[in-house]
């Protein structure tokens, strides 16, 4: 198979979809690769070890999209990238539809075949391919979020960690899946005190064994969100529903109950988020201040560590790509239930329920593509 690598062009965006070791694996199995122009460089791989992979350099993006059966990417494509993608090709990326019209008919438009990484899913209801990113925007939102609580950008003035003397700072984390796991662990490596909201009394049972003594888990209600909201210096939104519309569970009246220069980070941001007051952001103008409420919402905050994201991604995506590639599509998704699960447009139809939901498109069973 011909696979094509693009350099992202997302704002800020550092993080490549392939390591040249994961281009070495499928080279050796007899693929093309080609990678785009210096598309490694933001994650520290330059073109040379690509090629030394056995990888093939193009210049533009352009030529990548023209030339490739298969595209790999991170992110999912922007308005730019539309018209280059061709009917029959497979593009295999986050997508994120639900939480974005345009992008769904724009790809309903181009005919091809887009299997999302992040409804691809394992028999335990795990998501393997969002895992590794949701590991790393989980730490950083803890990271950034300590970072926005300083006082010269508008936050409360507080250290998370506390000093010997005065108390450390207060972490909410709505949401115990494993971004809120890794959130609260980073939280709790702080010293903050944390706490926990999810409705799954069997998560909240397990994370009140593992986790240390500074993080109590409660159960989510909007009568406990509110009754925690006022005393917390840093809140985290962490709830994810595969493949559909984060729900609000911090809603525009809420703010009003919180201490000024509180901080918001919603790592769902690009799931349509899951605080009401939030819209995506960049890296490169990450917050804005909503009655005086600090709000984080990078829509891909993994591309601030591109070098830790881009291997932790490789090593998840790279066993499915080998699949896609060593079978087609069709039959690799006839094989392999995750990533039939993935599979969320085909040839213009909507083939993921939630998508077709969240905008009233028409749903087709994806059986009816696969025989």
């Amino acid at each position: 198979m011909i696979i094509g690598v693009p350099k992202e062009i997302k704002n800020n965006e550092n993080r490549i979809a392939l390591t040249p070791g994961g281009a070495l694996e499928l080279v050796k199995r007899g693929h093309t690769v080609y990678v785009q122009k210096d598309g490694g460089f933001g994650s520290g791989f330059p073109d040379q070890m690509y090629v030394d992979a056995g990888a093939k350099i193009l210049d533009t993006i352009e030529e990548v999209y023209d030339i490739a059966e298969m595209i790999i990417k991170v992110k999912e494509p922007i308005e730019p990238e539309y018209k280059l993608i061709k009917k029959g090709q497979l593009v295999f990326t986050y997508f994120h539809f639900a939480s974005y019209e345009p992008l769904t008919h724009a790809m309903i438009e181009s005919g091809a075949t887009c299997l999302a990484y992040e409804t691809v899913e394992s028999p335990d209801r795990s998501l393997p391919l969002l895992i590794p990113m949701s590991e790393v925007a989980g730490r950083m939102a803890i990271q950034q979020g300590a970072k926005y609580l300083e006082k010269p950008i508008k936050g409360k003035g507080v250290l998370l960690g506390g000093v010997p003397g005065v108390p450390p700072g207060k972490v909410l984390v709505i949401g115990g899946g494993v971004v809120g796991t890794q959130a609260a662990k980073m939280a709790a490596g702080l010293g903050a005190q944390v706490t926990i909201l999810d409705v799954n009394l069997q998560r909240l049972r397990y994370l009140n064994d593992v986790m240390p003594a500074n993080v109590v888990t409660r159960y989510s209600s909007e009568m406990n969100i509110r009754d925690l909201i006022p005393h917390m210096d840093l809140i985290v939104g962490a709830v994810l529903i595969p493949g559909a519309k984060a729900p609000n569970l911090i809603t525009r009246d809420m703010l009003k109950d919180m201490q000024p220069g509180t901080v918001l980070v919603d790592v769902a941001v690009d799931q349509g988020g899951c605080i009401e007051t939030c819209r995506p952001t960049t890296h490169e103008d990450p917050t804005f201040i909503i009655d005086d409420i600090v709000h984080y919402c990078v829509a891909n905050m993994p591309g601030a560590v591109p070098y830790t994201s881009t291997i932790a991604l490789t090593n998840a995506t790279l066993p499915y790509a080998i699949q896609l590639a060593e079978k087609g599509w069709k039959q690799a998704c006839k094989d392999n239930n995750e990533l039939k699960l993935g599979l969320n447009v085909i040839d213009g139809k909507v083939v993921y329920e939630g998508v077709a939901e969240a905008f009233d498109l028409p749903y087709h069973p994806v059986d009816d593509f696969l025989n």
